[in-house]
């Protein structure tokens, strides 16, 4: 590994572990990693770095497991399937995977759960955490502005389709457990 590659892992594992950058000593489950995959998906994308453990030390991946450990979790436990790229980096004789998942435009990404449900997560600081219903309906009202958009522009002229997105349309409102959740078309 070249001194700069080397210089990049290190300061990647000294920024800790955070919203963006998560650790993992090894993959055994593509359950549980898809949670991570979806995290990393529905809030600003991230890194994650496999054979480096909580405390930042090095302790490599023994095969290539890992990476079909993610690859399972990417398109078997995932929908829509989360794309992905990964790298290797060879640092004191031994193998680090660096997979980087960026953010998607459509969300949710699911993940499905040891029962089979299919679930939304999220990544605050280090955790990843399930998506509370205020942030699914967010997400549906986002789907919707979009579909509707699309439907404007294709159905009458664009000049009356800019006219109506660009005004400032509300949604109708939503009452969600006493929470009324209103919109702005974008």
């Amino acid at each position: 590994m070249k001194p700069a590659d080397q210089k990049y892992l290190r300061s990647l594992i000294g920024e800790g572990e955070h919203q963006e950058l998560d650790f993992k000593f090894e993959i055994n489950d593509a359950r549980k990693i898809a949670r991570t995959l979806s995290a990393f998906s529905n809030t600003d994308g991230g890194r994650l770095l496999i054979g480096v453990k909580d405390n930042g030390r090095i302790r490599g991946v023994q095969s290539e497991e890992e990476f079909y450990m993610v690859e399972s979790a990417a398109s078997l436990y995932c929908k829509p399937e989360v794309k992905f790229k990964s790298r290797i980096h060879s640092i004191e004789g031994k193998n680090v995977l660096e997979i980087y998942i960026p953010p998607v435009v459509k969300k949710p990404v699911y993940a499905r759960d040891e029962e089979n449900r299919w679930m939304a997560y999220i990544r605050v600081t280090d955790q990843n955490i399930l998506a509370s219903i205020i942030q699914l309906e967010v997400w549906m009202d986002a789907k919707l502005s979009q579909t509707y958009s699309w439907h404007f522009s294709r159905s009458y002229s664009s000049r009356c389709s800019r006219a109506l997105t660009s005004s400032d349309f509300l949604f109708e409102r939503k009452p969600i457990s006493g929470v009324t959740i209103s919109g702005r078309a974008p």
